[in-house]
């Protein structure tokens, strides 16, 4: 695109925004996401969170925080619909089917039309596009594939190349790769504009982190899940992230992979059920607040790394007109289990000798005020903080946003901000949409938003969900987001034609996707 179609997108991008933005740069913003890995809703502070996140939370206040934003409940199909504008199954990325379709361009490969760079720092996933430079368009990656070590990652490539052991704690490596992109970008290519995509795998299984991290929090989580999930939903209620009714912890819930002998390798201090704090014994307290402890030092430890980066971007005087995202993959995880490199009774928790997970009593607080976890389809699984910061492209400060989004919507806003057509030649129209106008007010978003993973299924439509869980016997319930944003009253026997319309919709868009993805 050229310079004067450039001014005329700058003058209507500034028009939606509210007004001229001074000393706005005629050509295209960069762009950078973080992409944070099993993070609970609630788990920062800008969203209720009591672990420290100063530089997320600076980026919130000065920027816009979306209350109704979505993921797709997993991580491979989360990085897949953020990457493409598609839903993963349009693309056969859920369930896995081999390559991408032939019409599938990735945001890298849409970008580089108008000149941008783009990097990739982290974890990939993307099945249908294993190497994320030759498949995937970038134009410099650090991939992680092994996610089962922070130590001291085996499997990691650079430029699609093998490394050797890794021996830096993994969420720094991450940043230290991302910032000598951006270093690289400032002195050969300072003419262009990036997008530099970072791709946490903190805070996913196994709780790994630095001892100094955990130290800061070894006993604030004494006080127990109960108590901490009480703070989290007051405060988001106050700031108004949270709507209607609130989930209570389900204590039928079982988490998944669980086998007897993990219990018995982890010891009397797990517990695989939901219970009330009070009812723990003393070992259990501890052995839990640990893991918590952990967690947040996972947290902690990526917020800094965050600010290393964001650092960076401000010292090449470029974060003014950069759009900087914030998102997590799905919700927190339950998951109980042992891989890897097994688990030391006698290690010292948080250290690459152990294996912990945080376990669905601590993945009910971080995903408050919501239903579930990561893989289920209720709010909990796939519901995601979402945090915009864009100084010279949104006049808003501190705003927060109810438009319903959806990860998909993040390869369309960028295009649009990039001066580029929403689709390719010969592909399907983008499922997901712009955010532009989101970020001067608050605008109805998305009418109907569709999930499937694993079995379990959604349609969100209006203020409907329509919602099953492969565990429950896949019967269909629905809920009324609009007073029940928990899905605690399930109102699928009083309104049968809903359903029955909803699910039928649902169907069909089944089948769409599968033709889409040329899957028979």
């Amino acid at each position: 695109m050229d310079r004067r179609a450039f001014l005329l997108l700058g003058t209507l991008l500034a028009s939606c925004a509210g007004g001229p933005v001074p000393g706005r740069p005629a050509g295209p913003p960069n762009f950078l996401v973080f992409l944070a890995d099993d993070l609970g809703y609630s788990d920062i502070g800008a969203y209720g969170g009591e672990i420290e996140t100063p530089n997320l939370d600076a980026l919130a206040r000065d920027g816009l925080r979306f209350a109704r934003f979505y993921n797709t409940a997993r991580c491979w199909p989360t990085r897949s619909a953020l990457l493409s504008g598609y839903y993963p199954q349009q693309i056969r990325m859920d369930p896995p089917r081999g390559r991408l379709p032939d019409w599938t361009r990735l945001l890298s490969h849409r970008l580089a039309a108008a000149g941008y760079r783009s990097y990739h720092s982290g974890k990939w996933h993307v099945n249908g596009a294993p190497r994320a430079v030759a498949d995937g368009g970038f134009h410099r990656s650090y991939k992680l594939d092994d996610h089962d070590r922070y130590f001291a990652p085996r499997r990691h490539l650079e430029d699609d190349q093998p490394l050797p052991e890794g021996k830096t704690y993994v969420t720094t490596a991450i940043a230290d790769h991302a910032i000598r992109c951006l270093d690289e970008h400032r002195e050969k290519h300072a003419g262009k504009p990036f997008f530099s995509y970072v791709a946490f795998t903190a805070p996913h299984f196994p709780l790994h982190a630095l001892r100094e991290d955990v130290d800061r929090y070894r006993d604030r989580y004494l006080e127990g899940w109960d108590a901490v999930r009480a703070r989290r939903l007051e405060r988001l209620r106050k700031e108004g992230l949270a709507e209607g009714a609130a989930a209570t912890p389900d204590p039928a819930f079982r988490p998944r992979y669980l086998k007897p002998e993990y219990l018995e390798r982890l010891g009397p201090g797990e517990t695989e059920k939901v219970l009330a704090w009070d009812s723990l014994t003393a070992e259990q307290k501890r052995f839990q607040a640990t893991k918590m402890a952990v967690h947040a030092a996972m947290v902690d430890r990526m917020d800094r790394e965050i600010g290393r980066v964001l650092g960076r971007v401000r010292a090449m005087d470029a974060l003014d007109d950069t759009v900087v995202l914030f998102l997590s993959d799905n919700g927190a995880d339950a998951t109980i289990l042992i891989r890897g490199d097994g688990h030391d009774p006698a290690a010292d928790p948080g250290s690459g000798a152990s294996y912990l997970c945080l376990g669905p009593g601590w993945a009910t607080a971080a995903n408050t005020p919501f239903k579930w976890h990561k893989v289920w389809v209720y709010e909990g699984g796939c519901a995601t903080p979402f945090i915009v910061h864009w100084p010279r492209g949104i006049r808003a400060r501190g705003e927060l946003r109810r438009t319903v989004g959806h990860v998909i919507d993040v390869a369309p806003t960028f295009l649009e901000l990039a001066g580029l057509p929403a689709a390719s030649p010969g592909a399907p129209p983008l499922s997901g949409r712009s955010l532009v106008p989101a970020f001067a007010a608050d605008v109805a978003g998305h009418e109907e938003l569709y999930f499937h993973h694993e079995g379990n299924r959604a349609l969100r439509a209006g203020g409907w969900k329509l919602v099953s869980a492969r565990e429950r016997g896949d019967a269909w319930e629905l809920y009324d987001l609009s007073r029940d944003r928990g899905e605690t009253e399930d109102l699928a026997a009083r309104h049968p034609e809903r359903v029955g319309t909803m699910e039928a919709r649902w169907k069909a868009l089944t089948e769409r996707w599968a033709r889409d993805a040329g899957v028979p």
